[in-house]
């Protein structure tokens, strides 16, 4: 079977083969600028949240309603984002979006807050670890049976 690879990945395999320590570096590029390749929050919200944050669908936050957003603001960016991430009230997994990746996810959370008077910034590499940590809590907790 054929199996197509992407040209950062070839470039990588030629690299591991020629110069290991040439390969290190290049997988370091890589890594610092798939972040940057992330859709942004902006994005993600108009074409994954906004048809049922922009109306209330469903009892959803309203975009840019302060009162509304104000108590989960108040729980905090990687509590929000990780319940929020795993499924919470009528709101389905992910968005309802499967190949959604959580930092693209936690961009438009952090999106929202933003909208609704929230000081948070997208996520970087230590608030997407509390985000996975917290994600890990909650799936427990409603293992449980908690809600």
């Amino acid at each position: 079977m054929l199996r197509l690879i992407t040209s950062q990945q070839f470039l990588i395999r030629t690299l591991q083969t020629l110069f290991p320590a040439a390969a290190l570096m290049a997988s370091a590029c890589y890594a610092q600028s798939s972040s940057a390749s992330l859709k942004s929050g902006e994005s993600v919200y108009q074409s994954v949240c906004l048809n049922c944050h922009a109306q209330a669908v469903d009892n959803a936050p309203k975009f840019g309603d302060k009162k509304i957003w104000a108590p989960l603001i108040e729980e905090g960016q990687a509590i929000l984002t990780s319940h929020a991430w795993v499924g919470v009230r009528k709101m389905p997994p992910k968005g309802g979006k499967a190949d959604l990746s959580q930092e693209e996810f936690a961009r438009a959370v952090a999106y929202m807050a933003r909208a609704a008077g929230g000081d948070w910034s997208d996520p970087d590499a230590d608030m997407m670890k509390k985000i996975r940590h917290e994600e890990e809590k909650r799936l427990k907790d409603l293992k449980k049976g908690k809600d």
